[in-house]
């Protein structure tokens, strides 16, 4: 295996060391190309790290990979802790015997391929939900039948005692997410506190032990599509780990509403009387929206988390670190203080900062798991609290190159903004944009004549789009911050058609975008890059 770049710090040295540094690339696993309407953890995957590894890149940023619900959301997943069933390959289930060519065939007749750098019209979750979630299960099915009598390995190593390990070491999340994913099936929907029988709401024990008999098949089913994605996954990180690519993850502040985590644990968040959720979560009005951001995730109660010794949070982080090599923590500052809205406010204007667990948080995270490999998503309003809390656990902050140029007027720029790339430090996270931003190339082509000229200026570039998010491109690269990531749109110097989601929306635009052809001559020009800056 090719020894993967370390990520501890030397102590800086005599004149001419230097500190290490690194550049990666952003894509999500849903925006792989490939034939069955979604990104997933095949051929295309593999691909994907080879040409990384072309490019000299070290570092993949993905997203969250749970398992999706409404609004498709990676950060507003049905569960913290198990995989997104869409993202299997069917290609390796195939491979494994569990899938027909014939099978393989049909399902990929549903979609229409993609050509170029934009692969159709995007992830269409409700017909990739319709035609995979059936031929997956069917898989499934397939799996116990041949496993009971175990005359079946599949593929990546496993087999029916496997499976078993499997479910037993992974019981304390597994076994309800099963019966979720049963119950949101048989519901139609996932709104366990509005939808569901209210016993079974109320995880009434007598209501649970009957359903959990009914259903017992189809409970199995789902513990089997967790175990594909586990082998499946595992191997994607093997082979990504040895090109030399260390696994960037992500894990969301908070859970869904409609989650097994907060049907599972109700206590740990905040709740009316009545049992419904007293306050969500959010943020105030912001570069995003006038109106800030309604996310709706229920709100912790950070006591009860305190007085459990935040094993939930432990065993979330713990699954997390088994399946990446590092992890940017989105929203950092509410574990600091968080913007809690009334409940049943149509927009996040109306909330509060509410204190979050602080520094115990992790000292005790720290103290079970050990130093935590993060980079901290600090974006937005920061107080000294916040920036203290970042520093003192030494975890590098993020910087997005757009927002240096956010009091842009008239092609007047503030060159001390600390967004600006001359005046990013180590250890920081560079950034031409997230997933929330729009691409550099689109970014750019919406700036006024004044303003696409000082900001052409600044990274002396001709004033043509795809060429200047190459400029920022470059300026990241040769910046002092320790980590400099791109979202692959920015490296096919693509538009705004490209984007990957807009914040406050909830369109079917949003988190569907998929990479088609990479133009021949991105990985040497990129390797250059990576080259001259010694990244």
């Amino acid at each position: 295996m090719k020894d993967l770049k370390s990520p501890v710090r030397p102590v800086p040295g005599p004149l001419y060391e230097t500190r290490p540094r690194y550049a990666g690339v952003l894509l999500p696993v849903t925006s792989l190309p490939g034939p069955y309407g979604i990104g997933d953890l095949g051929t295309e995957a593999r691909a994907f790290a080879d040409f990384l590894s072309a490019a000299g890149a070290s570092l993949w940023q993905i997203l969250p990979l749970g398992p999706t619900g409404y609004g498709n959301s990676p950060y507003a997943a049905h569960s913290s802790f198990a995989g997104n069933e869409l993202l299997l390959s069917p290609e390796l289930l195939a491979a494994d015997g569990l899938l027909t060519n014939r099978e393989l065939t049909e399902l990929a007749e549903r979609f229409s391929p993609g050509t170029g750098e934009l692969s159709g019209p995007g992830v269409d979750y409700g017909l990739v939900r319709a035609e995979k979630i059936p031929r997956l299960k069917k898989a499934a099915r397939r799996f116990l039948a041949a496993a009971r009598p175990r005359d079946l390995r599949i593929s990546s190593g496993g087999d029916f005692d496997d499976f078993n390990r499997f479910c037993r070491a992974q019981a304390f999340w597994l076994d309800d997410y099963a019966l979720f994913q049963v119950l949101h099936t048989a519901y139609g929907d996932a709104r366990w506190h509005t939808i569901w029988d209210d016993a079974l709401a109320k995880r009434d024990p007598q209501a649970l032990e009957k359903i959990q008999n009914e259903k017992a098949s189809e409970i199995l089913e789902w513990k089997v599509l967790q175990y594909f994605f586990e082998r499946q996954w595992m191997a994607l990180r093997e082979y990504v780990n040895s090109r030399g690519i260390r696994i960037i993850g992500d894990v969301p502040i908070f859970a869904a509403p409609d989650s097994a985590d907060s049907w599972t644990h109700t206590g740990f968040f905040c709740t009316g009387p009545d049992g419904k959720y007293s306050v969500v979560s959010g943020v105030p009005p912001d570069y995003f929206s006038p109106t800030g951001q309604l996310w709706g995730n229920p709100v912790y109660n950070w006591e009860k988390l305190r007085a459990s010794g935040y094993q939930w949070w432990i065993d979330r982080i713990r699954r997390l670190l088994s399946q990446v090599d590092m992890f940017r923590i989105d929203h950092f500052r509410g574990f600091v203080e968080y913007w809690a809205v009334p409940a049943g406010n149509p927009t996040a204007e109306r909330g509060a900062w509410e204190k979050g667990p602080g520094e115990d948080f992790f000292r005790v995270l720290t103290k079970e798991l050990g130093q935590l490999p993060v980079l901290a998503e600090d974006l937005g309003f920061m107080t000294e609290e916040v920036r203290a809390l970042r520093d003192s656990q030494g975890f590098p902050g993020m910087k997005v190159c757009q927002f240096g140029f956010e009091d842009m007027k008239d092609g007047i720029l503030d060159s001390r903004h600390l967004f600006l790339p001359h005046n990013y430090g180590y250890p920081w996270a560079a950034y031409s944009g997230t997933h929330d931003n729009d691409t550099t190339a689109g970014w750019y082509s919406a700036l006024g004549d004044a303003d696409k000229k000082t900001a052409a200026a600044y990274f002396n570039c001709p004033p043509k789009a795809g060429e200047f998010a190459w400029g920022m491109i470059r300026a990241l690269m040769a910046s002092h911050a320790e980590y400099a990531i791109f979202p692959m749109q920015d490296l096919l110097g693509l538009g705004s058609e490209a984007r990957i989601n807009t914040p406050g929306t909830c369109g079917r635009e949003n988190w569907s975008w998929r990479l088609g052809t990479i133009k021949a001559g991105t990985a040497p020009r990129f390797a250059s890059l990576v080259s001259l800056y010694g990244r």
